[in-house]
């Protein structure tokens, strides 16, 4: 009777716990951007943050999306994918707003230039937009062509994780030039360390592609590599290094 009334009660918390786990499955990749996108609403300034990160994850993002057509995985990562891209366009939005209302610069540069000097440097947000659907029209009617292969569909996955797996190593390899991580949040790495920990066990616990485990460590390492930059650079310091002005990291600075 105990056991009964113990699993009675187990059961709806099992559940509870596999809901939040995948709640902040699906919304925990966007907090980071949340304080920085009314930071740039607060101050109509742009400059600390780099919308090659808003490139970088819109492309993985939407291939793994197109990857989930290939090979069914978890609901939320896919969820997680949808949010992320919604996100990024919001902040692709309000940063080329507020950068053209800066810009002293009268020039305009769209997307249909189709000039590679100023590739995700245009004037109109719509041009960014024509620009993300070109990607996926292309690239999901390569998939659709290919979609019978699997070796076309696990390099797809692979290619989706990896690419955001690789958001920190731009940071890692900005501070090891300058021998220095002035000007970086050390809370923000954090904030990426905890993150990644978590969706790499929520990858490994929920038997997910193993590219997703392979790629979530691998964020895991550069993360920490980086943690261990802040610690070396501040008791052991390199060189004395000049800063004018710290461009923005290509994660979420």
């Amino acid at each position: 009777m105990e056991a009964g009334g113990l699993e009675w009660l187990l059961v709806p918390m099992r559940q509870l716990v596999s809901w939040g786990a995948a709640g902040a499955m699906v919304f925990g990749g966007v907090v980071p951007y949340i304080p920085q996108y009314r930071d740039i609403r607060r101050t109509q300034n742009a400059e600390g943050f780099s919308t090659y990160v808003c490139l970088v994850l819109l492309v993985a993002n939407i291939l793994r999306i197109l990857f989930w057509f290939g090979r069914r995985f978890e609901s939320p990562l896919l969820w997680q994918s949808i949010i992320m891209i919604i996100t990024m366009l919001l902040m692709l939005k309000l940063c080329t707003e507020v950068r053209v209302s800066n810009e002293l610069n009268i020039k305009r540069r769209s997307f249909a230039d189709f000039d590679l000097n100023y590739f995700w440097h245009w004037s109109k947000f719509t041009d960014y937009v024509q620009c993300v659907l070109t990607f996926t029209g292309v690239t999901g009617y390569i998939t659709y062509l290919w979609l019978d292969s699997s070796l076309f569909v696990e390099t797809l996955g692979f290619l989706a994780v990896f690419t955001e797996a690789m958001l920190g190593v731009p940071q890692l390899y900005r501070n090891y030039q300058n021998r220095s991580t002035e000007g970086m949040s050390v809370k923000m790495v954090l904030m990426w360390t905890s993150g990644d920990t978590f969706k790499t066990v929520y990858f490994i616990l929920n038997q997910a592609p193993f590219q997703f485990s392979i790629c979530g460590l691998l964020q895991v390492f550069v993360d920490i590599a980086i943690l261990l930059q802040v610690y070396l650079y501040s008791y052991y310091p390199q060189k004395p290094v000049s800063h004018t002005a710290h461009p923005a990291s290509t994660k979420a600075l």
